[in-house]
């Protein structure tokens, strides 16, 4: 586990410049690969090139250093992540005589590229982000994985093309500082967190999921490719019981290839479904206690330890649990946020940096059950398609507009219960009559109409999701199916993988998540949706194929998710911060907010008034974020 970094200088730099930027590059992401550090650079008539890496020695200890060149040293990658089938690859080339000169990952892309090309990329499985410099074509190749786990940033200057495993080696790079992207500030307020391709800044993107770049140094061109054409879902015929087994088989052979490791690993343990099944299949496949790991609250609304003691008891594993309060809070917070180095509000970030803190003291790897609900159909949100289509066959929308307005007026939670009322009001502002419902209960922070009442019309952009529906090939979003599609290119990349990889990378633990496995996926997306969720029951035939080693009624037991009461905090601690975030002359000299709008949504917050968690708390992590990278202030 790497991060990694990257300079194309349009016209010709020396040697000593470029080494001097990649060196700047790499101390800002040492916490991502604290073991190491690799550098390459050439000098060339028409341009300079250079490109850097931080290693956290994961496998291969002792002779994985990058860059890694081939045999003729023509050819040269750095890279961040893990490749899970890499002895396959491997084996596959060596009996085509490929020799290999280390027993790293890194080498079997680059040696598997060298006589393959760009087509090789599609054989990996794994979580990363590369780029391969080939002097014989005098080309760039930076690649990211099928779900996008591992992170890529890039940007192409009038003078430069830059990439990096994150975005502070860009911002630290270049010598202006870009423009607050609209789409970007949209996004984020909308959705907590910003997908890819956008970043917060104005032409400084992020490089989608299963994608690579193609740069020509020759023509300073760039495209744009996909890895693996992911095929159209189409529901073949299989029993349940068939289905079942093959799940079981699938979801242990995924375990077992990411439990690959010359250092130590354990998991987290929350005690919902998708940890338990994880953390109880690397135990069956090991003759030795695992170790297995949790963080709970001392409010005991967010508290859910008991579960996972049930679940380490069971496995025999040796168990560590670390209780979190308030004051854990107030000593991290700030690192915490900025590290994302642009907004990202998800709340679960704040107890996942301390788990991975905690870990990290006994462990370098971490499985994780992250990705079980997207890939299995687990959330209460999948829940809205029937819902949503049900209430608007009886209830007219005249009727709702009522309904809803009633709603807002009455069912008002004054603290951060996140109880019935919340939900029921959730749900009432996602019922949508013309099939936008789902994009609705996807904005965890702010509807559109919120959001137009918050921003300054100049900032303001409607119709913010058509580039993904244009992705998704559809303009309506109805079936489970399209559910785990939208989730997979929005939430999954922008939110819960970039919140688990920079969380987890700050204290140099490396997370892998068995469930993300592309024939996992692809085989779920060939099932009926009956299979998945069944009548009311969510990750049906998971909990189905696992049910015979657990106790009776365990996976049907609720989890509440794995979030930080900050309704509480921001109306505590945090509260003299966040006042001084709608100072007037603040949000005045910002231009961004209408300030009596965000003024009274604040206020009524902290005067508990009305609960307004997520989109106060959105309002305090962009703030944060705007006052350290444009005011330059802690």
């Amino acid at each position: 586990m790497c991060g990694i970094n990257g300079i194309i200088a349009k016209t010709n730099r020396s040697d000593s410049d470029i080494k001097t930027i990649l060196n700047s590059m790499n101390d800002l992401i040492v916490h991502r690969g604290p073991d190491e550090d690799g550098l390459f650079s050439e000098e060339n008539n028409n341009f300079s090139v250079g490109m850097g890496m931080r290693r956290l020695s994961i496998i291969d200890l002792s002779s994985g250093q990058q860059p890694i060149f081939s045999d003729d040293k023509q050819i040269v990658i750095v890279f961040n992540g893990e490749i899970y089938n890499y002895r396959k690859i491997k084996a596959k080339l060596e009996a085509e005589n490929v020799h290999f000169n280390t027993s790293s990952d890194t080498e079997v892309i680059l040696k598997a590229y060298e006589k393959y090309g760009v087509e090789s990329f599609q054989w990996l499985d794994g979580m990363y982000g590369f780029s391969i410099y080939d002097k014989k074509i005098n080309k760039l190749f930076i690649a990211r994985d099928f779900f996008g786990e591992k992170p890529l940033y890039y940007t192409h200057t009038d003078k430069e093309f830059i990439w990096a495993s994150e975005l502070k080696s860009i911002i630290n790079t270049i010598d202006f500082t870009p423009n607050i992207s609209k789409k970007g500030l949209n996004l984020y307020f909308r959705l907590t967190y910003i997908p890819a391709p956008h970043t917060i800044y104005e032409n400084i993107y992020k490089l989608e999921a299963n994608h690579y770049i193609e740069y020509d140094l020759a023509s300073n061109n760039t495209t744009i490719h996909k890895i693996n054409a992911e095929p159209k879902p189409k529901t073949i015929d299989i029993s349940f019981d068939d289905a079942k087994a093959k799940t079981k088989e699938l979801v242990y052979n995924s375990v077992d290839s990411r439990s690959i490791a010359d250092v130590g690993l354990g998991t987290f343990l929350s005690g919902g479904v998708d940890s338990s099944i994880i953390s109880l299949c690397l135990a069956q496949a090991t003759d030795k206690k695992i170790d297995t790991f949790s963080i709970g609250f001392k409010k005991a609304s967010y508290d859910e330890t008991d579960k996972s003691r049930v679940v380490a008891k069971m496995i025999d594993s040796n168990h560590h649990e670390f209780i979190i309060d308030e004051d854990d809070l107030k000593n991290n917070i700030h690192e915490i946020l900025v590290n994302f180095d642009e907004p990202f509000s998800d709340t679960a970030a704040l107890p996942t940096h301390l788990l991975s803190e905690k870990t990290r003291e006994h462990v370098t790897v971490a499985l994780t059950g992250d990705g079980g609900d997207e890939v299995f159909g687990g959330y209460n949100k999948y829940y809205i398609g029937k819902m949503n289509k049900r209430y608007t066959s009886i209830v007219p929308k005249f009727l709702h507009k009522t309904v809803s307005g009633l709603s807002n007026k009455y069912l008002v939670d004054k603290d951060d219960s996140r109880g019935k009322k919340f939900k029921i009001n959730k749900l009432l502002n996602a019922i949508d009559y013309d099939g936008d419902f789902y994009w609705d209960i996807i904005s965890l922070a702010n509807t559109s109409s919120q959001l137009a009442e918050i921003l300054k019309p100049e900032y303001f952009e409607d119709n913010l999701f058509q580039e993904y529906k244009t992705v998704l090939g559809k303009q309506k979003i109805e079936s489970l199916t399209d559910f785990r599609l939208v989730d997979k290119i929005l939430s999954l990349e922008g939110g819960m993988l970039a919140k688990v990889d920079r969380t987890s990378m700050m204290t140099s633990l490396e997370c892998r998540a068995p469930f993300l496995n592309k024939d996992i996926w692809e085989f779920t997306n060939t099932l009926p949706e009956s299979y998945l969720m069944k009548g009311w029951n969510k990750k049906h035939i998971l909990k189905e194929a696992f049910r015979d080693q657990f106790p009776d009624e365990f996976l049907e037991k609720g989890k509440s998710g794995f979030g930080s009461p900050t309704g509480d905090w921001l109306r505590q601690s945090l509260r003299k911060e966040l006042e001084s975030y709608i100072e007037p002359n603040m949000l005045r000299e910002q231009g961004l907010f209408n300030v009596e709008v965000i003024t009274k949504l604040v206020r009524d917050h902290l005067d508990s008034k009305k609960d307004s968690t997520f989109r106060v708390w959105s309002f305090y992590c962009f703030q944060k974020w705007y006052k350290y990278n444009f005011l330059k202030q802690n």
